[in-house]
């Protein structure tokens, strides 16, 4: 397979969305002061059911929408977790709709790490002659800071022509560079490939 098409399979807007996303959560979550023996314990201070927040770029247009079924935040370690995240960068200009769902997320304090967890799905839609890619594994951790986003477990990731397996994969995104990890097994049907003068 083409070493340039493996590094282009999975957008490194990936990374970059997550920062937004991390920077938006904390804002959007900010715990409520705790007092007495509290902290001591990992219980809740707040939980909210069928979450729905929508974050603007400048020019008023929606960049992001997340939901989930429950947010809950712990003031113990100051980590929020996420049953049923759905995550949508909208993107902008030519720049195709990614979506990330998992069973769960946790988002540590300051939102330093993010682990989605439990069927992480990673989709770009389909846009000019590239057709929808998909991204799955078990588990995601990105680091926001350091733009990194990782995983050591089995991750499959295709289109309509391609089928790349690893054992897992690194991607930094100021770097610019796609490892994966592991056995490493890709198929490519170039019948199956969208025409290059296909218009969507």
């Amino acid at each position: 397979m083409n070493n340039d098409r493996i590094t282009t399979v999975l957008p490194l807007i990936l990374v970059a969305m997550l920062v937004a996303f991390t920077f938006w959560l904390d804002r959007l979550a900010q715990p409520v002061p705790n007092t007495g023996n509290s902290l001591k314990r990992h219980d809740p201070d707040y939980m909210v059911d069928g979450l729905s927040a929508r974050h603007m770029n400048e020019a008023g247009a929606t960049a992001y929408t997340l939901s989930a079924k429950k947010m809950v935040h712990y003031p113990d370690d100051d980590t929020t977790m996420l049953t049923g995240p759905r995550l949508v960068s909208l993107g902008a200009d030519d720049k195709p709709p990614i979506t990330i769902t998992a069973n769960q997320a946790l988002v540590s304090s300051n939102g330093e790490n993010v682990y989605f967890e439990d069927d992480v799905r990673v989709t770009r839609a389909a846009f000019s002659n590239s057709s929808e890619m998909l991204m799955r594994t078990s588990y995601l951790h990105v680091i926001p800071d350091d733009k990194v986003a990782k995983t050591d477990r089995p991750v499959t990731i295709t289109d309509a022509a391609t089928i790349v397996t690893a054992s897992g994969l690194e991607l930094d995104s100021d770097s610019r560079m796609l490892k994966l990890r592991g056995r490493v097994h890709g198929i490519y049907d170039p019948n199956k490939a969208p025409p290059r003068d296909s218009k969507r």
